[in-house]
């Protein structure tokens, strides 16, 4: 599972989904649009619906990618151990988040429930260093009850969470909403057919 608020969705973000479907094996990468991240405000983002059409329009040639609208129909703010429980029947999870988020992890609803329903796989930020050893992160574990992180190359039954470098791009989601906002191209950022979907709808745009 990739959740996030896809607002839009990227190059950066199906780059890494990439990298993390080949580098694990999986046989189905879910991103998972967030209704009403918890931790964003509102005002920022783009109706969920329109994320998810976004989301599903970007994701429909790769084989092994899909896209769940479970925190899309859900009502309340979109707290990951409700979605990871309500997916719990689509097999082993593996939960991809940023190096960063991974940090922030204690102050989610529910973070051991969060790492027991589905193994950790974490993705150091573009131009980012990040250290498993430092206290903040051995804080996070220990609260967790994990043990240290292992390659992506061990075996799929290991409750470690998963250390991978994988390749990402530097495009922000901010700059994009800016640059739909002012007018100007979106080319060879996202695919092409949100790009047409965001101009279609006129999303980001001071009037939308």
């Amino acid at each position: 599972m990739f959740g996030g608020s896809f607002n839009p969705i990227h190059f950066g973000h199906l780059l890494v989904a990439d990298e993390v479907c080949e580098a694990l094996c999986l046989d189905r990468l879910l991103l998972v649009p967030a209704a009403q991240p918890p931790h964003k405000p509102a005002a920022e983002l783009a109706p969920a619906a329109h994320r998810y059409r976004m989301t599903a329009l970007a994701v429909r040639e790769h084989p092994r990618f899909e896209v769940s609208d479970v925190e899309v129909r859900r009502s309340g703010p979109s707290y990951t151990v409700d979605t990871l429980t309500a997916l719990q029947e689509r097999g082993r999870l593996h939960l991809v988040i940023g190096s960063e988020t991974f940090l922030d992890l204690l102050n989610w609803r529910e973070p051991r429930r969060v790492a027991a329903l589905a193994r950790l796989v974490v993705i150091p930020r573009n131009g980012m260093g990040f250290d498993p050893e430092t206290p903040a992160a051995l804080k996070v574990m220990r609260e967790l009850g994990l043990p240290g992180f292992v390659p992506a190359a061990d075996l799929p039954d290991d409750p470690a969470p998963i250390l991978l470098h994988a390749a990402s791009l530097p495009i922000s989601g901010s700059d994009l909403r800016r640059r739909a906002r002012e007018g100007r191209s979106l080319a060879f950022r996202m695919p092409e057919a949100v790009v047409s979907y965001i101009r279609d709808q006129q999303l980001y745009r001071p009037e939308a």
